[in-house]
């Protein structure tokens, strides 16, 4: 037994958790992790093509700009993931102190497609990239497909390379063997977002170069379809369940209908259709995962300004002429972004707008079952906002190297939930894995502003947690109530930053020290930037409630201290909770 975060208590067993880890994986996925175990990942290929050619001069529509996180800050300076760093040269490319995931984004070159360096800057670091890594992880498959991805950008926009001929000969040499490498070393022992986005870099490289190995990349577009139809849901959203990956894969989907909007003799059949079909579904599906503000809710592995914003997906589509959805699922639309109550049944998410509250709820378990590396303890947890103003949010996500900060972002304590006898909802381990699951059903509503689900934790069997959401325009209902053995509750209220929070009333509870603990107690939320706009959170007398300091991770590498609400309680089985707007 050990400690996580906020007290809540994580069961290990080594092999036992192993088993309960690996008993989900595919056929296919587990022989290819046992291979990677063995060998490693294989070493970079020739495409055998000493002139390969680029099959078109510019896209269909611009390519939307590299992510808000991908910032110049003048001359060889620029910013990834909150961290500053000079262009590398030689042997400075392998460093890797920053960790993997900074590693990955330095060897994928979206910055290089930032203003700021000319023409011939560009050309000099690409040139040096070539010389500088005859392997190394810049050669694993991700960052080498995301790499296709800038390379081609740069290679078909007007100006962001000098005109020579014999550059660009270059690069498109070492472009070819990058996809020939990529193709022939597809993730199938990671799955998931890896795998389909391995693809449609794959093919966004035999759409766009013209060489011996091209035909064979475009190949590749019956299992980019294949994959499309098995990780995009019928609902639109994406199999594992976090909006950032799910919004950063559609941008790959519509890169790819881009190439082949400019050159359609060269698409596969049935791609084009496919390619349209899944950016029109996984848009309004992401759309309904934004609240009134256009941006993302932080379930599982999310945190803004990784992948394009939601807005700029949707201009991106209307030009390469994916059909979408103008009306949006209820009466009226905010931002431009879809307004109303619906449910992602397949995804695990319900959306419930009624009036100026917007509630977002996670009604779904860790998924893909075979691939659950994003997944959080999120179970009936949700975020709520008013008029546009976040007030109960997700914490986010600060990085992926195992530590403090990894755990304390997937705990249970970390979301609007409950937490049963100082339990994890799933057994958590390392930075991606997860052993034993909670058992998620949403049980029915989601589209008229009541939505019903439950959860039974992963070593918690015999006990249930059932909640029932409630919105309309007055404000918002949270009935929860256990069923089976209990001992102890611990229920969070991670409270968006600017607002500030009082405990007022109530009867004295036990206090667990900080002297600011009450019973029956509601918590009065003012917005430090709009005064007159007051909530009041009436909290269930059963628990005995206090205000931490909690931490909040809205990007990678960026944390902040924020107030969260913490009930405590014994022996209950019921509680409800009931937010109006006083103010």
């Amino acid at each position: 037994m050990t400690k996580g975060p906020g007290g809540m208590t994580r069961r290990v067993g080594r092999v036992g958790t192993v088993v309960r880890t690996v008993r989900h994986l595919r056929f296919a996925q587990a022989w290819a992790q046992l291979h990677h175990a063995l060998f490693g990942i294989a070493p970079p290929r020739s495409a055998g093509d000493p002139s390969p050619a680029l099959a078109l001069a510019a896209p269909a529509a611009p390519y939307l700009p590299p992510p808000a996180h991908v910032k110049p800050l003048g001359g060889r300076r620029f910013e990834l993931l909150a961290t500053a760093f000079e262009i590398p040269s030689g042997g400075a490319w392998a460093q890797t102190r920053n960790g993997p995931l900074f590693a990955y984004h330095l060897h994928q070159h979206e910055w290089l497609r930032c203003d700021g360096l000319s023409p011939a800057e560009r050309a000099e670091v690409l040139l040096d990239w070539i010389r500088s890594n005859p392997g190394g992880v810049g050669w694993d498959p991700h960052p080498t497909g995301l790499r296709l991805l800038a390379w081609g950008k740069l290679l078909t926009t007007a100006g962001a390379l000098p005109d020579d001929r014999a550059l660009r000969e270059t690069l498109l040499c070492a472009f070819a063997d990058q996809a020939e490498t990529l193709s022939q070393g597809l993730e199938i022992r990671l799955q998931a977002n890896h795998l389909l986005s391995n693809l449609l870099c794959v093919v966004f490289a035999g759409l766009l170069v013209e060489s011996a190995a091209s035909a064979a990349w475009r190949a590749r577009a019956g299992l980019l379809l294949e994959e499309l139809a098995r990780q995009v849901h019928p609902d639109g959203g994406h199999e594992e369940r976090s909006p950032m990956y799910h919004a950063a894969l559609e941008e790959g989907v519509l890169d790819v209908l881009n190439l082949c909007r400019a050159r359609p003799e060269r698409a596969p059949t049935g791609l084009v259709e496919g390619l349209a079909g899944a950016a029109s579904r996984m848009q309004r599906a992401l759309e309904l995962l934004c609240h009134g503000d256009g941006r993302i809710a932080l379930f599982a592995d999310a945190g803004f300004d990784i992948a394009a914003e939601p807005r700029d997906l949707r201009a991106y589509a209307t030009q390469l002429g994916v059909p979408l959805d103008e009306a949006g699922p209820g009466p009226g639309r905010t931002l431009g972004l879809a307004r109303g109550s619906a449910r992602l049944e397949q995804t695990g998410y319900v959306r419930l707008e009624q009036g100026d509250w917007l509630l977002l709820a996670s009604v779904g378990g860790p998924a893909p079952a075979h691939q659950p590396g994003h997944a959080h303890c999120d179970a009936l947890a949700f975020e709520l906002s008013l008029a546009g103003r976040r007030l109960v949010t997700d914490t986010g996500v600060f990085e992926y190297r195992a530590g403090p900060r990894r755990e304390r972002s997937r705990a249970t304590a970390s979301h609007a939930t409950i937490g049963i006898d100082g339990e994890e909802q799933a057994e958590l381990w390392s930075a991606h894995r997860v052993g034993g699951r909670p058992e998620v059903v949403l049980a029915a509503g989601g589209d008229d502003g009541f939505a019903e689900a439950t959860c039974r934790g992963w070593s918690r069997p015999k006990t249930l947690h059932r909640r029932r959401f409630r919105v309309n325009e007055r404000g918002v209902e949270i009935e929860d109530s256990i069923e089976g053995p209990v001992r102890s509750l611990r229920a969070c209220l991670p409270i968006e930053p600017g607002w500030a929070v009082e405990l007022r009333s109530g009867d004295p509870g036990e206090s667990p020290g900080d002297g600011r603990s009450t019973s029956g107690a509601s918590a009065f939320c003012r917005h430090l930037a709009e005064p007159g706009l007051v909530v009041e959170i009436e909290l269930p007398a059963e628990l005995v409630w206090h205000v931490e300091e909690g931490a909040y991770y809205p990007s990678f590498g960026r944390e902040s201290l924020r107030p969260v609400l913490v009930g405590v309680g014994r022996g209950c089985s019921a509680a409800r909770t009931r937010v109006r707007r006083v103010g």
